[in-house]
Formats: structure tokens, sequence, C-alpha cells
């Protein structure tokens, strides 16, 4: 009963991917049409989400203010902590310790709020995807734009969202630094390289470097920052707000797995680099009855695993959370994250908490999409809700791009010379990855994560307009304004205020 939790083609869906060069392949599969609800099953039947696992003898100190005791790495050494790292910011420390009473004599520091544990969650689960592989001044909106970037006809999300008209207007982010929290990153694709900060983007993951190291085209990292800020270059693809400046932080594994404490540290070093907006396109389903996974020593053993009742953790995980966004927003970032992929109601269900679209200070965005917009993609209604989104009228704040892959048939259209199903369209093209220097690889994916970066590539659009500095506050309330109210009139559970509209936006301030 594993949970594939938010982002990427978080479930049996398909994604493609297209690299320069050679013929499509024409005997791909088609997409399943549903997603799995194995967290929400898990949570509901008393049982433990399996995607979300205790590290046994690793901890997150948390503190009662927002700065923790001057002699805590003494006090913690004391008791058989050694201090791994400190979030001097907000007060949180991370702690290893083989002590098994560890936890108990930390929460007896004065000053001391909470002892965590903290947990490795499979943020991402790119084993799910199916990736077929093929070589392959003024704008108009796709599919006729007329532009020179090679595959930016395919880029619908950018149509609903009405980038092009801003661009039009004069504003394209420039001046704004877009922090993108995910797995690795493609650092020499030609459409990221030139927009992004090298000095200022960090690996936070043990083991594994900035760059994407698997061998396929499926880097999830690239295919959101890609979204958020690929370069208007004339070679593949165009960003939301292509002359935005793009601080990459890994803060998962490139198997999509990754500590809680690395989303952490992700965004304060973000937050700490100058990041306007914080792009976060991961989640995890939090059990709100308190039973989690507990990797008793052996994380790669589940075999070993066991449950364990913690009621308080979700709480104290909120808490901790709560000092890092809400740190993030005082000092100027709009921090934005994907609403998750579950098809959960947020306001029927109950059983879980999605973080970090669920944290204070953050906006959580769903998915929206055409079906069959390759049929007639002039005149296609672009704003379907996602099959698999999240929702919840306290879960949702915006809707955004992110693909669907209901359409039923399996005929074939072309669009930018490019020859594909006609359900593969639907799907959101972006950048991808290569481990051949100078091979630039673009794929089709699906999911929240597809939603968040078009979300925030329309905030750095808002903040441009700003000189690049403008209130999280008044970020949101433009995106307000300016959504398009596309469900029941007002916070509807399915848009929240409306899907973003980039133009509406600059055109409004």
């Amino acid at each position: 009963m594993y949970s594939k939790l938010t982002s990427r083609v978080v479930y049996p869906a398909l994604a493609l991917a297209l690299l320069f060069g050679c013929s499509p392949d024409n005997d791909q599969a088609s997409p399943v049409a549903d997603f799995s609800a194995d967290a929400a099953s898990a949570a509901q039947s008393g049982g433990a989400n399996p995607a979300v696992k205790l590290k046994r003898g690793h901890y997150l100190v948390v503190a009662t203010s927002n700065s923790l005791p001057a002699d805590i790495k003494e006090q913690l050494r004391g008791i058989e902590g050694e201090v791994t790292g400190l979030m001097t910011e907000v007060g949180i420390a991370t702690v290893t310790s083989s002590d098994p009473n560890f936890a108990a004599k930390a929460s007896k520091i004065n000053g001391v709020g909470s002892v965590i544990r903290d947990m490795d969650i499979q943020w991402l689960s790119p084993d799910q995807e199916k990736v077929v592989e093929f070589d392959a001044a003024s704008y108009g909106n796709p599919p006729a734009s007329g532009d020179d970037d090679r595959y930016f006809n395919l880029q619908w999300g950018h149509d609903a969202v009405d980038a092009p008209e801003a661009w039009n207007a004069g504003y394209r982010g420039k001046g704004v630094r877009v922090a993108v929290l995910d797995s690795g990153f493609d650092l020499d694709h030609a459409d990221l390289a030139p927009n992004i900060d090298f000095a200022a983007s960090k690996n936070f993951v043990p083991g594994e470097e900035l760059g994407y190291a698997l061998a396929d085209v499926g880097s999830h990292g690239s295919h959101t920052a890609g979204t958020i800020a690929a370069a208007d270059n004339g070679i593949g693809t165009i960003g939301v707000a292509p002359e935005a400046q793009l601080i990459l932080v890994k803060v998962l594994r490139d198997s999509g797995s990754g500590s809680f404490s690395w989303i952490l540290e992700g965004i304060l070093h973000a937050v700490n680099q100058g990041a306007d907006v914080i792009s976060m396109s991961i989640g995890a389903s939090m059990p709100a009855n308190g039973k989690f996974l507990d990797d008793n020593g052996t994380p790669d053993d589940p075999t070993d695993d066991f449950i364990v009742s913690d009621t308080k953790a979700v709480h104290e995980l909120l808490n901790a959370i709560n000092k890092v966004t809400t740190y993030a927003t005082k000092k100027g970032a709009t921090v934005i994250a994907s609403a998750g992929n579950e098809a959960n109601n947020g306001n029927k269900d109950k059983s879980l908490i999605h973080l970090p679209s669920g944290a204070p200070n953050v906006i959580s965005i769903s998915a929206s999409a055409p079906q069959g917009w390759a049929l007639a993609p002039t005149t296609a209604n672009l704003d379907f809700m996602a099959s698999y989104s999240n929702y919840g009228t306290s879960d949702v704040d915006f809707a955004a791009p992110g693909g669907d892959y209901v359409y039923p048939g399996i005929e074939r259209a072309t669009i930018g010379g490019v020859n594909q199903y006609v359900y593969v369209f639907d799907y959101v093209f972006s950048t991808g990855s290569s481990l051949t220097p100078g091979k630039n690889s673009y794929y089709w994916s699906v999911g929240t994560s597809m939603a968040a970066p078009h979300a925030a590539g329309v905030a750095a659009i808002i903040i441009g307009k700003h000189g690049g500095q403008m209130d999280p506050a008044l970020v949101k309330a433009a995106l307000r304004s300016s959504a398009d109210d596309l469900g029941k009139p007002g916070r509807d559970p399915y848009y929240g205020y409306g899907r973003v509209n980039a133009f509406k936006a600059v055109s409004a301030l």
C-alpha cells in the first residue's frame, strides 16, 4: 500500500520524452486512468502510509522560540546527541543519537519545545513513469505562435495563463529570483543554464550532486524549473517567466525520496539566497491518526519496518515547518507548492495532512487541464479540473495547468511539427535531462507538480513588475484579484480563487 505522493506523474500515468534527432516510437502504451489513493486508505483503516517512514536515530530538536540555547551543542552532546546541522534562523537543530531515550532527555533541556523523529519520505515516484523517448519580439499563443523556439507551440499551459500577453506588455520576470526545491537538475541544458544562478544553487542530499544522475530524460527537477524559467533563446521551450533567475535547490534524491529536514534546510537556504519565489512540486500525505512506519534501523529493508503511534508527531511537524515558512514569508519569499495527486476531497476526508502545501503561508496549487486539446487547439477548454488533483475549500488557493490523461481516444495529431497521440498533448511539455553533454532533452508529464511551477512563473511575472521585490501578501492578493474564477463564485474546492492569469495580474496592478 504505497502512496505515490504528489508530483511528477505520480501514479501509473504516462510521461513521454522528446530528444533531438530520431523518429517517434509508435507503440506507446495508453495511460492508466486512475491514481492510487493508498495514503488515504491506510489512514482511514487505521494503518500507516508506507511512503512516510521515521528515521531511527535522526531527530529534529525544535526550540520554544526562534532561537536555540547558545550552548545547545554541548548540552546535546552531554546526552549522547551529535548536532549535524543548525537552522539558527528558526531555532531548529538536526541531531543524531543512538540512545533510545534521547528524545525524552532532549525534551527536558530548557528552551527546547519538542523533539521530533526526522522522516524519510517518498515525495515523488519516478518509478511510476513510463518514459517513451524519441529524438526529435512579439509572441502569439500556442499552437501557432510563430515563435522560433522549436517546442513552444506544445506549451498550451502558457496560453491558459496568458503568459505571452504578459510578455508583450513588457513583463517577463526580469530581476526575480525563483528557487526550485526538487530532485536533481540538468545543469547544462541549453534552456536552463542561461538562467541558473550556480553560486546560489545547492545540494542537500548526502551522496548525490546537484545534477540529475540517472540515465533517463525524466528529471522532475529539470521539468519544473523549465516551466518556470526556461530561457527564450530560440532553442526548445520557454518558461512562463523566461527572464527570471533560477536558484536550484536539491532536497530529494534523484529517486524522489528525501528527509523532512532537507526540505526545511532547503527553504531556509533559498530565503537566505534572496529568493523572491520558492516553488515546491513535492508533497507527502501525513497521517492525522499519528501512525507511522519506523525503519527499525534498516531503511532499505521494508520487511523490518513496524508501525508506531505518535499522536503529537503531525502537530510537531506542522510547528516545525510553520517556523520555516513563516520565516520565509517575513523575509519576502512567496512560497508555492503542489496540492497533491491523490484525488482527495479535503472537505470530507480529514485523515491526511498534505505537506508542504498544507503548511501555513504556503500557496497551494491544484491542477487544471484540457481534454483533447490537439483536436481544436485554438478553441479547446484548457481548464477542466484534472482528474487526479487533490481538492478542498481550505486545501487549494489557486489552480494552474497540470495536464491530464483522461482523453479516451487513440487517434494522433500534429502540433508544432510533432506527431503524437492526442491524449499526450494534454500533458505538460518541458525540459528534461540527458547524460550526454550538449544534448537537450524534453518530455511530457502530468500532475500538480506541473501546476505549481506555472503558478510560480506567474508570481515571478507579478513581482518583476515591482522591480524584483514584493510582499508575499501582496503577491497573493494580486494572484487572487486577477485569477479567472472558474468554479463557483469566490473560493471553491477545485480552483480555489481561480486559475492564475499572468496578463490580468500585470494589467491590474
